[in-house]
C-alpha cells in the first residue's frame, strides 16, 4: 500500500490546477527532510516505543464536555471509545460482544432483555459496576432532565430493574429489533459528579488529563476485566491547521495521524506506512432546505445533476473513496442500496433545465461552509465550487474553525450549504436516518417531508426484520429522490503509522481503537 500511495505525487499534483491553495500548496516545503527532524523522529519515536508510548495527531479539539452522554462530534467518540463501554460493545467486524455485561438473554416474545453482569468490571476511580449504575445510566438518557443529554429515543418508555447483584433486567413495551445495539451506550459511575472534565468509564484506558486546544491524554487502566492494551500511555495532539500535519509526523512530534488526504501521504516521506479503510460516513453538499433557493426541490436536484462526483474523487481522492447516492454507507451492507449510487448522473443540460422550471435561469449566488480543519472537505469544496459555475452557480467557500461549524452551522442550522461527513453513533440504520425527520434535534439540514416522518414511524414500530430493513431502503429513496442533500462518497481513510508500529483495526464505525496498536520492534 505504502509503494502504491508514494507514486501518487505526480497525479496528485493535477489539483493545484483545480484547487489553489490545497494539498501541494499549503504544504510547501514540508517534504524536506532533513537530518535534524530525522533524528528528532527517530529519538522521539524510540523512546516512546521502550516505554509502550503512542503519540496521536487529530485535526479537531474535542467536545466541550467529554460526558459519553452529551457527545456531539465524532471526534470525540472517536477518542472515548477507547474509555467509555456500554454492557455491549461493537468489534471491527461489527458484532456486538459482551463487554460490561457477561451474557444476555431475550424471551421469546422479544420484550424481555436479561444481562447478567460481569464478575469484577470496575470503573476507572476503582469502584465497582452495580445494577445501579448500568439503570441510571440508561435511564438518564431514556428522557433526559438535562438538554445536554443525547436521549436515546430506544429507551423511552422500558422498564429497568435490577434481579439480585449482578442481574438488569430490560421490560420494552414493543419489539425492536435495534434495541441490542443502543446498550453500547456507555455505562457510567451513579454517583459520580465529574464526567464533564474527569470521565470514568470501564474501557481499557483512563482519562488523564486534558489541555484545551492542545492534547488529551490516556494511559492504560490495569484493572481491566479483559485483555489489556500493549500501550502504556496515548496523548493525543491537536493539529488543526491542516499545513502542520505533516511536519508533526515528520518531526517525530506524532507516530499516528488518522484521514489524510492523498497528498498528504504522497508527501509524507520514509519511516511510515500508509493504513488504507474506510471512514465509514456520508460526505455530501448538505442543503438547509429551509433556506431559499434550496428550499425548492427542483434547485436540490439540479446541484445534483451539476456535481460530478467521479471527478471530485479523481481530482480530490485520486481515485479512492465509494461514491454514494443516499445517506447509507456500504459497511451498513443489509441496508446500504447501491441502486440509488447513480440516480443523478452528471448532465449540466438537465441541471439547468431544472433551474430554469424553478425561475433560476441564470443561476445564482451560494456559500459552502466548510470546516477549514479537514482539508479532505475543503478540497472537495473547491472542485464543487468549479463545477457549478457550469450551470450559472456563483459558490463562494467560507473556511470556518470547527466550533464555529458545530455551533453556528450544526447547532443554530445558520449556513446555506456545508461539505461535510456524517456518520452513525452506533450501529444501527436508525443512527443515519432519524437525523431527517422533521421534529429531530439533529437535523441540521431541516429536511422536512411528511411521507419521510410517516415512513419512519412505521420502520421504528416494525420488528420484522426484513420488512424494517425494506422500509430503512425506502427512506434511503425518499432522500435521494428529493436531492435532500448532494450525495458523493463514503471517504477512504489514510492512516499514517510509523515504521516499527501495526495497527489500526478499522471499524465500520468512525472509531480509533487504540487496543489494536502494538510495537513490533
Amino acid at each position: 500500500m505504502k509503494k502504491k500511495i508514494l507514486t501518487l505525487l505526480a497525479a496528485v499534483c493535477l489539483l493545484s490546477a483545480v484547487l489553489s491553495g490545497c494539498g501541494g500548496g499549503s504544504q510547501a516545503g514540508t517534504t524536506e527532510n532533513t537530518d535534524q527532524s530525522t533524528n528528532m523522529a527517530a529519538d522521539g519515536a524510540e523512546a516512546r516505543a521502550a516505554a509502550g508510548e503512542l503519540n496521536v495527531g487529530i485535526a479537531q479539539d474535542l467536545d466541550s464536555s467529554l460526558d459519553p452522554h452529551k457527545t456531539v462530534k465524532a471526534g470525540t467518540r472517536e477518542v472515548m471509545f477507547n474509555v467509555f463501554e456500554g454492557l455491549l460493545k461493537p468489534d471491527a467486524s461489527g458484532n456486538l460482544n459482551p463487554a460490561v455485561a457477561e451474557s444476555y438473554t431475550v424471551s421469546d416474545d422479544h420484550l424481555l432483555y436479561t444481562f447478567k453482569l460481569r464478575s469484577g468490571v470496575k470503573f476507572h476511580n476503582g469502584q465497582d459496576v452495580t445494577p445501579e449504575d448500568v439503570i441510571w445510566s440508561y435511564q438518564r438518557c431514556a428522557e433526559p432532565d438535562s438538554a445536554d443529554i443525547i436521549q436515546v429515543a430506544a429507551f423511552a418508555g422500558v422498564e429497568m430493574y435490577a434481579e439480585g447483584d449482578d442481574t438488569v433486567c430490560f421490560q420494552l413495551q414493543e419489539p425492536n429489533n435495534e434495541f441490542a445495539s443502543y446498550l453500547t451506550t456507555a455505562v457510567l459511575p451513579k454517583d459520580y459528579t465529574e464526567q464533564d472534565t474527569q470521565p470514568v468509564g470501564t474501557g481499557p484506558f483512563k482519562f488523564v488529563s486534558r489541555t484545551a486546544q492542545e492534547s488529551v491524554v490516556l494511559e492504560r487502566f490495569d484493572d481491566y476485566w479483559g485483555e489489556k492494551p500493549e500501550l502504556t500511555k496515548v496523548t493525543y495532539k491537536i493539529i488543526e491547521n491542516a499545513d502542520s500535519i505533516l511536519l508533526s509526523l515528520q518531526s517525530g512530534a506524532v507516530d499516528v495521524f488518522a484521514h489524510l488526504t492523498t497528498t498528504q501521504i504522497a508527501q509524507l516521506g520514509d519511516g511510515f506506512h500508509v493504513e488504507e479503510g474506510t471512514m465509514n460516513l456520508v460526505q455530501a453538499l448538505y442543503l438547509n432546505n429551509a433556506e431559499k433557493p434550496f428550499d425548492d426541490v427542483r434547485v436540490r436536484q439540479a446541484l445534483s445533476y451539476a456535481v460530478d462526483r467521479q471527478q471530485i474523487l479523481d481530482l480530490a481522492f485520486d481515485g479512492y473513496g465509494t461514491l454514494l447516492g443516499s445517506s447509507m454507507y456500504p459497511a451498513f451492507s443489509k441496508y446500504f442500496d447501491d441502486s440509488l449510487t447513480d440516480y443523478y448522473t452528471y448532465n449540466t443540460e438537465k441541471a439547468k433545465e431544472l433551474l430554469t422550471e424553478a425561475g433560476y435561469p441564470n443561476g445564482f449566488d451560494m456559500t459552502i461552509t466548510v470546516p477549514s480543519n479537514y482539508q479532505p472537505h475543503m478540497d472537495t469544496a473547491q472542485v464543487i465550487v468549479e463545477q457549478l459555475k457550469a450551470v450559472g452557480i456563483n459558490a463562494t467557500i467560507q473556511p470556518v474553525t470547527w466550533e464555529s461549524w458545530v455551533q453556528d452551522t450544526y447547532s443554530n442550522r445558520q449556513f446555506q450549504s456545508t461539505v461535510v461527513g456524517v456518520d452513525a453513533s452506533s450501529m444501527t440504520a436508525s443512527a443515519m436516518l432519524s437525523r431527517f425527520v422533521s421534529t429531530a434535534g439533529n437535523n441540521f439540514i431541516n429536511y422536512s417531508n411528511a411521507d419521510y416522518d410517516a415512513l419512519y414511524a412505521q420502520a421504528q414500530a416494525c420488528y420484522d426484520d426484513e420488512e424494517q430493513t425494506a422500509m430503512y431502503k425506502d427512506l434511503e429513496k425518499n432522500l435521494t429522490e428529493n436531492a435532500a442533500n448532494v450525495y458523493i462518497q463514503d471517504m477512504a481513510d489514510f492512516v499514517a503509522v510509523r515504521d516499527g508500529l501495526e495497527g489500526p483495526d478499522f471499524y465500520p464505525i468512525y472509531v480509533l481503537d487504540l487496543s489494536s496498536f502494538h510495537y513490533t520492534k
